[in-house]
């Protein structure tokens, strides 16, 4: 059993590490992987330390274990990555049988089998969205006509938010996941008015129910499990933030690795089948995240691998670096199509893994399916060290991304 080495140094460092750049990822990870033990860290925000586990066996520990608490690091003063504390409100924010009764009502929409039904309309969206990148002509950005507008399309349709009210939440789905872009009175303004907005289309739904999943949601009001108006506001921003911002990133990162990489976009032009296998592998080696992730707090000690966490204690889980875990993936730093699947964490673990996931895996399959197919030919079309990636904001992805074909 590791001990805890760093309570022996009085230096925190501060955390991230570095200023993420592109995809990679900081070699320190490796090192402290290698020491096998958590480290301290200082985070940006809040006050006090944090534990960072770096390896896969504590991040999964962290993550699959109700005594480390999502509910307790919504007060103001806990140590996290953003400028503002996490939602208690949020679906991310609960703990126990109210997250369960939460998650559980969501839940009903984003199984395998009703996912999988969407599988013809994403497939539309996605040609609808290659039609426009033909119609715009080469050099054309990825970005905005394709790897934005169709997760935007798809979260928008599934709730029963009206597809052309979209830039109402655009600006804030973009402040949601800032750290340094937007200050926090400017993401309290864009939250402000998105939650008026919801709260009006949940009170029409509520009166005229639609085949959506916000009319479901606000019908459950005569069920045993109540959600309030506050409750499906969160609800509804928290899954439109999701579908504004982290598969429209990772669609222009798994295209950007495909294309970067020589070989591997021509060998899925090849050999389509092996799609499925592929996104996995990527949501593996892609780093989402630029310095974010969620603070959780223990309740009791709680005797990890790499050491012992205190109660009242924060662990920062660092997905990123458990997915590079030299112990669990055979040279981990390389892509490798033929990896053996189910492993990553890029969805998270235990009672707060991503409801999403599935959604997420489709459009990412649809999308390389439709892209392979109309674009064999598909290149980037500046100098790699040419192209705009996002600063100031939690998560990883280009501002414009020129494709030619």
């Amino acid at each position: 059993m590791s001990t805890n080495t760093s309570t022996v140094t009085t230096e925190v460092p501060d955390y991230p590490f570095s200023v993420a750049r592109a995809l990679k990822v900081d070699p320190v990870y490796s090192r402290l992987r290698a020491g096998s033990s958590l480290t301290r860290i200082r985070l940006p925000y809040g006050t006090g330390v944090v534990w960072l586990a770096s390896t896969y066996a504590d991040v999964k520990a962290v993550l699959g274990d109700p005594r480390f608490s999502m509910a307790a690091a919504t007060k103001p003063d806990t140590p996290r990555s953003t400028p503002w504390p996490m939602n208690s409100d949020g679906l991310m924010g609960k703990d126990g049988q109210e997250h369960a009764r939460l998650r559980r009502l969501i839940g009903k929409a984003f199984t395998l089998r009703r996912v999988e039904a969407l599988r013809p309309r994403i497939r539309g969206v996605v040609e609808n969205c290659c039609d426009a990148m033909v119609v715009h002509g080469a050099p054309a950005d990825l970005v905005n006509l394709l790897a934005l507008p169709v997760p935007v399309t798809v979260i928008c349709e599934l709730l029963g938010v009206p597809v052309e009210d979209r830039s109402v939440f655009r600006a804030f789905a973009e402040a949601a996941v800032s750290s340094t872009k937007f200050s926090p009175e400017e993401v309290g303004k864009l939250h402000a008015e998105s939650e008026r907005y919801m709260a009006e289309l949940v009170r029409r739904r509520r009166r005229a129910p639609a085949e959506d999943l916000l009319s479901a949601l606000a019908q459950t009001e005569d069920n045993q499990d109540l959600l309030s108006e506050k409750e499906l506001v969160e609800m509804g921003l928290g899954l439109l933030v999701a579908g504004h911002e982290t598969t429209a990133n990772q669609i222009g990162n798994f295209v950007y690795t495909l294309l970067s990489h020589p070989g591997l976009y021509q060998a899925l032009c090849e050999d389509p089948s092996r799609i499925p296998q592929v996104v996995e592998e990527l949501l593996r080696w892609v780093p989402l995240s630029a310095s974010g992730g969620h603070v959780r707090v223990a309740t009791e000690d709680v005797r990890l691998p790499g050491g012992l966490v205190r109660a009242g204690e924060a662990v920062f889980a660092q997905l990123a670096s458990a997915n590079r875990d030299e112990s669990v993936f055979e040279e981990p730093s390389r892509i490798d199509f033929d990896r053996p699947r189910g492993q990553h964490v890029s969805f998270g673990h235990g009672p707060h893994a991503c409801p999403g996931a599935h959604l997420a895996r489709l459009e990412l399959q649809v999308t390389l399916e439709v892209l392979v197919t109309r674009f064999p030919g598909l290149r980037i079309a500046v100098p790699e060290n040419e192209l705009d990636w996002r600063t100031g904001v939690l998560l990883r992805g280009l501002e414009t991304f020129p494709v030619q074909w």
